[in-house]
């Protein structure tokens, strides 16, 4: 399992990864899956990203926030996560992401922004998990 929303809502999920890389890309999944309920997002456009933070929480709150800007400046649907390098002690992290024009595709809602003092990282039974909750527009 990737991801599992804790609110019908959506707007509260819990991501899961074998490591700690895999967990941020299964939350900007999580959060990008909440807006629609389509399975497959095409990939017409690839980016590279780059963030940095104090922690871990806040790096994955600063990529979380990055995309969300990217959305909304660029309307980039995010379909997909890939080759993340996360820095553990300087926290930054560059990405590769894909994804399509947001104007695809029905939207359920629109996310706001995440929130910062939702977000907690750690281990499950052997299992890196982000718990993350956001606003919606």
């Amino acid at each position: 399992m990737k991801y599992k929303f804790l609110s019908n809502d959506g707007l509260k999920f819990k991501a899961y990864g074998d490591s700690i890389e895999e967990v941020f890309a299964n939350s900007a999944l999580a959060m990008f899956a909440s807006m629609n309920e389509e399975d497959k997002i095409a990939s017409t456009k690839q980016l590279k990203i780059k963030v940095k933070g104090k922690d871990m929480e806040s790096l994955l709150y600063n990529f979380l926030e990055e995309l969300i800007f990217l959305f909304k400046s660029q309307n980039l649907f995010l379909s997909k996560v890939r080759d993340i390098r996360l820095d553990k002690k300087s926290f930054k992290l560059i990405a590769k992401i894909s994804g399509d024009n947001a104007k695809n595709y029905e939207l359920k809602h629109k996310v706001k922004e995440a929130k910062y003092k939702g977000i907690i990282i750690g281990k499950e039974n052997k299992k890196w998990v982000a718990n993350i909750t956001f606003d919606i527009q």
